[in-house]
């Protein structure tokens, strides 16, 4: 099993926004260093993603886009068509543009914090969690090391499986925090959903923001547990995910493990600007 890392910065700061709004209108405004297109794409991309626009939603015609954006109606409509060669929308003729997430998108941590940014909620609409249990114990060696902790100290274990409005199990993951949190931050050992996420909770009560996100994805295969809470066979394919909430001072916040579906996408967007 070989992981890919990957290392971002929240929504707020991970770079100047190129998707800006006037203060006087609602109207997007195109940077140009980056082609149009592309952040036309991104920025109904990110809606996608953090739910705002949900499963059946209209996108708008490439007419609107264009006269909205200020741009032409060809740049608009290679957006679309960006979008729906990613797989979030598709066309329908005598209906414009349909957003399609139901099957065949994976919320990561990263779409996650995205979503508490936007909306001030972690789950796309529809979307929920079960929490199976929260409560102290001995801290695993592996988890010690990424929460910088000994081995065998309290730990707090959140154990979770994300759903869809129908009812599918989508994700099934673990949360590992320092336990020294439960005294401060007491809901983290009640096995109930925290509405605004674990990290924005920490962050009410502690006044510790996620400054950066550290995720690693792996292919690889389910284990009994991690099948049942989905509701698939044993050693069918998953994506596994380590993710490391990190806050202002370096230090890690939240350490996750989530097993997703195969064949469910997850979206990331690089620049290669300014490296060697």
């Amino acid at each position: 099993m070989k992981w890919v890392d990957l290392q971002f910065l929240p929504p707020v700061a991970k770079r100047v926004r190129t998707l800006r709004v006037q203060r006087s209108r609602t109207v997007p405004q195109i940077n140009r260093e980056d082609p149009p297109y592309l952040q036309v794409a991104r920025h109904f991309r990110e809606k996608i993603q953090s739910g705002v626009l949900a499963d059946g939603d209209m996108l708008p015609s490439a007419r609107t886009i264009a006269r909205d954006w200020d741009i032409t109606v060809a740049t608009a409509s290679k957006a679309l068509g960006q979008l729906r060669s990613e797989g979030l929308v598709r066309g329908e003729p005598g209906r414009g543009t349909i957003v399609q997430t139901r099957s065949g998108l994976h919320h990561s941590a990263h779409d996650r914090a995205i979503s508490i940014d936007r909306t001030g909620k972690i789950y796309p609409p529809g979307h929920y969690a079960r929490i199976h249990s929260a409560e102290l114990t001995a801290c695993p060696e592996h988890v010690a090391d990424a929460l910088s902790i000994a081995p065998g100290a309290p730990v707090i274990r959140r154990r979770r499986t994300t759903y869809n409005a129908e009812g599918d199990a989508l994700s099934t993951s673990v949360s590992w925090f320092d336990g020294s949190l439960a005294r401060i931050a007491p809901r983290l050992v009640e096995a109930e959903r925290i509405p605004a996420g674990t990290p924005g909770y920490i962050t009410e009560m502690t006044g510790r923001v996620v400054a950066a996100t550290h995720v690693q994805h792996a292919a690889g295969a389910a284990s009994e547990d991690t099948a049942a809470q989905l509701r698939i066979t044993p050693g069918s394919p998953v994506l596994l995910s380590r993710n490391r909430f990190i806050d202002q001072h370096g230090d890690v916040i939240e350490y996750g493990e989530s097993t997703a579906l195969a064949e469910h996408w997850v979206f990331y967007e690089y620049s290669t600007k300014g490296t060697e």
